[in-house]
């Protein structure tokens, strides 16, 4: 299972928000460029970029910090947040960004989303964003009436290889996963799932393993220091 520390950039600076919620931000860094350098020597093998302010107006914003972090590394990035276009993907794949990430976009303009599968194939992953069992949009502040489950399945027909899934309620808390939406989740779909939100231990991260999810992000945990993300890998092979 591979771990994903996400930088999550609001203003230029590397934040995490509890639930999503833009006025609930704590700022660790003010350069996210340093903190992508840091979880690389701690052992990242990628790392879980978002563009909160592109997320909640619907265009890239931090594009020049994306580019620098890309620059700083010599892991894979991922980044998400307001990518609401084929020419903006290209975009980010021109600076080197490996994988993009789609939300709302992808619920809301299906067409868009067949071209980035055709274009793009496996490089396009798609984030299913949960509140209550439905599809949350536009930077979590918005709820749809789609069920998430029901989306993962029609993503998996569709031809995605790659869905991230997070329980927006524990995002950001510290209590733990949504274990057994993402174990349901597993059920239902072939495809891998990234998981997201929440964890806040080793013991959270063996037991995502242990369902069989393809991966785990991991925000809070890391900046509070709840893991250590050089610990990590010895604890996950020794399980």
């Amino acid at each position: 299972m591979m771990i994903y520390p996400a930088i999550d950039i609001k203003d230029g600076r590397c934040v995490r928000l509890t639930q999503g919620k833009f006025d609930e931000e704590k700022i660790y860094f003010n350069d996210p460029q340093e903190v992508a350098k840091l979880w690389q020597e701690k052992g990242a093998e990628v790392l879980h970029i978002v563009d909160l302010d592109g997320a909640l107006e619907g265009k890239g914003k931090n594009l020049s910090i994306i580019q620098a972090i890309v620059d700083a590394v010599n892991i894979p990035v991922q980044v998400g947040g307001g990518i609401r276009s084929i020419e903006a993907i290209e975009q980010l794949m021109a600076i080197g960004v490996e994988r993009v990430i789609l939300g709302t976009k992808a619920i809301e303009d299906k067409e868009m989303l067949k071209k980035a599968i055709a274009g793009f194939g496996s490089r396009v992953v798609v984030s299913i964003d949960a509140k209550d069992g439905y599809v949350a949009v536009d930077g979590w502040t918005k709820t749809s009436s789609v069920a998430a489950l029901d989306f993962a399945k029609e993503l998996e027909e569709m031809g995605i290889k790659t869905i991230i899934y997070t329980d927006i309620a524990r995002d950001g808390m510290l209590q733990g996963p949504n274990f057994k939406a993402i174990s349901q989740l597993k059920q239902q779909v072939g495809i891998d799932i990234i998981a997201s939100g929440g964890v806040a231990t080793i013991e959270d991260l063996q037991l995502l393993s242990h369902i069989g999810v393809a991966g785990a992000i991991v925000g809070k945990a890391l900046y509070e220091g709840k893991i250590d993300l050089s610990a990590v890998k010895g604890e996950m092979k020794n399980d």
